[in-house]
């Protein structure tokens, strides 16, 4: 644009300084036309000039004169001539006497000629020259003579050419100053239009104009006076302004008063909703600065009322996709299905509802298989936004007519709408007092849910509106189908979990100890609670043994549910038929971790996993003797166990780790010996009581945390338990919690006698007296005979076939016990004797005598042992011939 306007300029500059030129030669001609006419006029009507003419020798008196007249008027030349175009004068004297060049006609007839015409040559220069040819008249006003003055062609150009310095430079100083005026303009116009160029400024205002007017919004440009300014064909349309509505007060447009106020001042306003008229505007309001223009705001105007129900719909729809959100959020967390029931209602009021009742099946609240359709339910949930609203109590079992909505619904599978209760009769058909009762708190409106999960019907669910609410409409249906819809996955969910759980709590319960067997070396008690998760692994038993002892079993079994139930069941038989042999700790873990790794084995080729599936499992095993108040405990992976110290004292003995059985791959397990006082408490518990107390922090703070529950005295086995389930249970126990106390006590030394046996067969006699007078001193003369014959059978067996040294025991317990060790560790058989054979016939006396009786082996060889009844007197023989007869058939005869 710059250089458009350089080129437009220099040709002004050029088409001035061209007509400057022509007005420049035309002047100048025009000049020399006037100074010619002017000198010839002077000359010719000069005094003397028509005399001269009439004298003898004109050209002498006019010649100087003519020279005199040239020279003052400035022209190139001044010539006389007579009548008949004889030169009389001429500057160059050679050409006078010549005729005159030009035309003289005109003249003679008393006119003045101006012409171009050529000539001699003049002192000034040669060729054409503007001359004028004037008469010059006698005193009878007839023409005598012509006066012609001159100037020539080149000497008016050379007049010209003076001017035109002049010309040029006036030229250049316009076109100096025109370039500069349009580069400021250019300038200020680009600083004005930020750059922009013509096709930008064009298709700006272009693009300003389409959207002004073409935009569904209304825009007004509000000046800080509070005049319009601009008002689009929007605006005009909404505010209904008039048409000069631009540079008009904002006040002056007809404007309700707060509209106007709002319009006008200069606050700016966001979706601020005015009333105008019959429309609802939303308002929006800025300030024009710093984006250029006038000091004002700029108004948009937007037309709401087409949109508010719109708005209302879409506000109901992203409500009701949120609280389905919520609905999947908290249905179905906890795997109950009373409280899945309940989640549903607490999502739905009051978001949706006033009030929500739900019924299930009662096999459904068992966990058992819903039995199919059916319209007499259970009362599960009553949940409202102001009480029950009369509704009928939770527990209660309700039938529900066939020709009632909860029937329709549950016949169609769809939801049932009852939008005015008070005009329906169906609904309150099972009890129709309590109906009249719900109609009078304000319940209004119904809608009926069918809860079907997998094909089956689990309940119903009833959704009720009272007082204010809006009655439930059609489109209220599909909505309460999905929520019951959500929480009937949940709640069977819920109902198979309750059925596996209960199967899963049943199995274990069945396979633990359901009480505590009959000994007198412990008081115990115990405490079992299963995961809320699942049903564990978790075990313990109290197991009597030989000799008054006790073996005390504690276990884990890896793993939740009815595999890790039935895997417990195994391993519980399996440690009860390990301790029939009386094996110390050590050795029992040690087969105990062989069965399990066989177990291991065996389901991990059955499930194709190459042997990569681990049970896993661990147990501590303990025996207590009541006679020396020693402990033999062993581990594999378990928490060792706690002595409360009759003091009040809590330690936890340090027992040597072993791996989890089936782990230990062939490892020997190691036992620690402990010496108990009598009133200790000897503690057992599985990892679930410690672990969920401390899950995330420093291991031994459950074991801390234990310390302090089991601190005190005198307290019994089971207050105990009560303490440390009471300060150790978590809220939500992720594993089993098994929990075994036994306080200890001690076997009276007066119930124990003891004898050491030299090896000779006449020892046995005195041995047998002695034992004899114990029996009397302990009031179990009944008991001699038997008792005698046993000893004796032992002890001979012992002196016989056994090693030094050898011991008699008797101690009397809930049972009366025999025990004959020596330091052999080969264990004589029950066996029935050939008739060929001499003997072989004690051992079956022994068991035809005792109730019970068995070998045990320890570090220096064996013991045999027997235990008679004290409660049922002594074993009736019946004769001591007949049992040697019973010895052989009657064909041995």
């Amino acid at each position: 644009m710059f250089l458009l306007q350089v080129v437009i300029v220099l040709l002004l500059v050029a088409a001035a300084v061209t007509a400057v030129v022509v007005q420049a030669n035309r002047g100048s001609e025009r000049e020399a036309e006037r100074l010619s006419v002017t000198a010839a006029e002077s000359f010719a009507n000069a005094p003397g000039t028509a005399e001269a003419l009439n004298a003898r020798n004109p050209t002498a008196i006019l010649q100087p004169r003519a020279e005199a007249a040239r020279q003052r008027a400035g022209v190139d030349f001044v010539l006389v001539t007579d009548t008949d175009g004889i030169r009389l004068t001429y500057p160059d004297p050679k050409q006078i006497g010549k005729k005159f060049v030009g035309t003289i006609e005109p003249a003679l007839q008393g006119r003045t000629v101006v012409e171009r015409a050529g000539g001699p040559p003049l002192p000034t220069g040669e060729g054409t020259a503007v001359q004028a040819v004037v008469p010059v008249t006698g005193a009878d006003g007839s023409v005598v003579g012509l006066v012609s003055a001159g100037i020539t062609v080149e000497n008016v150009g050379d007049l010209v050419e003076r001017q035109l310095p002049i010309i040029l430079a006036s030229g250049a100083v316009a076109l100096v100053l025109s370039t500069t005026g349009a580069a400021l303009v250019s300038r200020r116009l680009r600083r004005q239009t930020h750059g922009m160029g013509p096709a930008e400024m064009t298709r700006m205002y272009e693009h300003h104009d389409a959207v002004l007017h073409a935009v569904r919004e209304g825009v007004l440009i509000v000046g800080a006076d509070g005049r319009v300014l601009l008002a689009n064909d929007e605006a005009r349309r909404l505010l209904d302004l008039p048409a000069d509505a631009e540079r008009r007060p904002v006040a002056d447009l007809g404007l309700d008063e707060e509209t106007a106020r709002l319009l006008a001042s200069g606050e700016p306003v966001t979706d601020a909703v005015r009333l105008v008229g019959d429309r609802l505007l939303a308002v929006n309001k800025r300030p024009t600065a710093p984006y250029g223009g006038q000091a004002g705001s700029v108004v948009t105007l937007r037309d709401t009322t087409e949109l508010a129900t719109v708005t209302g719909r879409a506000e109901v729809a992203r409500e009701r996709l949120k609280l389905l959100y919520d609905a999947g959020v908290r249905m179905g967390t906890t795997l109950d299905v009373t409280r899945t029931a309940e989640e549903l209602a607490e999502v739905s009021v009051p978001q949706f509802a006033d009030a929500v009742t739900v019924e299930l099946l009662d096999p459904v609240l068992r966990g058992e298989e819903p039995p199919g359709a059916d319209t007499e339910l259970r009362r599960t949930v009553v949940h409202g936004r102001e009480g029950d609203y009369g509704l009928s109590p939770v527990g209660e079992l309700i039938r529900f007519p066939p020709a009632g909505p909860v029937a329709t619904a549950v016949a169609g599978g769809r939801a049932v709408l009852e939008a005015d209760l008070s005009a329906s009769d169906a609904w309150r058909a099972p009890n129709p007092e309590r109906g009249r009762g719900v109609l009078e708190r304000g319940v209004h409106s119904l809608i009926v849910v069918p809860i079907r999960a997998r094909g089956s019907l689990l309940g119903v669910a009833h959704f009720w509106r009272a007082d204010a609410s809006a009655p439930f409409v059609e489109e209220d249906k599909s909505f309460a189908e999905e929520l019951a819809a959500r929480a009937a996955v949940a709640i069977d969910n819920a109902r198979r979990y309750t059925r596996e759980h209960t199967m899963a709590v049943t199995l274990q319960r069945s396979l633990l100890p359901r009480g505590m067997p009959e000994q007198n070396a412990l008081e115990a008690a115990y405490r079992y609670l299963p995961a809320r998760a699942g049903v564990g692994g978790d075990w313990f038993d109290v197991i009597p043994l030989s000799g008054a002892r006790v073996a005390l079993v504690v276990g884990d079994v890896v793993g939740h549910g009815l595999h890790a139930a039935a895997t417990m069941g195994r391993l519980r038989t399996a440690v009860h038929n390990f301790s029939t042999l009386d094996l110390p700790p050590d050795e029992l873990l040690g087969h105990l971790d062989e069965l399990v790794a066989h177990i291991d084995t065996n389901e991990a080729a059955a499930e194709g996993q190459d042997g990569q599936e681990i049970t896993g499992a661990t147990c501590l095993y303990a025996i207590y003797d009541p006679v020396s108040g020693q402990v033999a405990a062993a581990t594999a992976g378990h928490p060792g166990p706690a002595v409360v110290h009759p003091d009040g004292n809590v330690t936890f003995p340090r027992v040597p780790a072993s791996p989890p059985l089936g782990l230990a791959a062939g490892l020997p397990f190691e036992t620690v010996e402990l010496t108990l006082a009598e009133g200790s408490e000897l503690v057992l518990y599985t990892d679930g009581l410690i672990r969920d107390r401390n899950r995330d922090g420093d291991p031994d703070a459950g074991l801390e945390a234990l310390r302090a529950a089991l601190a005190g005295s005198d307290r019994t086995p089971e207050a105990t338990c009560a303490a440390v389930i009471e300060a150790m249970l978590p809220a939500q126990p992720s594993d089993d919690i098994a929990l075994l106390v036994a306080r200890t006590r001690r076997l009276d030394p007066a119930d124990v006698a003891e004898w050491d046996v030299p090896r000779d067969p006449a020892a046995v006699a005195q041995v047998r007296a002695a034992c004899a007078r114990r029996l009397a001193d302990w009031g179990l003369d009944d008991m001699s005979f038997s008792t005698e014959l046993i000893l004796s059978e032992l002890i001979t067996n012992a002196i016989r076939y056994g090693g030094d040294p050898i011991t008699v025991r008797l101690m009397r317990d809930r049972s009366l016990i025999c025990e004959v060790s020596d330091g052999s560790s080969t264990s004589p058989h029950l066996r029935r004797a050939k008739t060929t054979d001499e003997g072989g016939r004690g051992l079956f006396l022994v068991a035809q005598y005792a109730e019970h009786w068995g070998t045990r082996y320890t570090p220096a060889g064996k013991v045999i042992w027997t235990e008679q009844s004290l409660e049922g007197g002594a074993v009736e023989p019946r004769g001591f011939g007949d049992i040697l007869l019973d010895q052989w058939s009657d064909e041995a005869f």
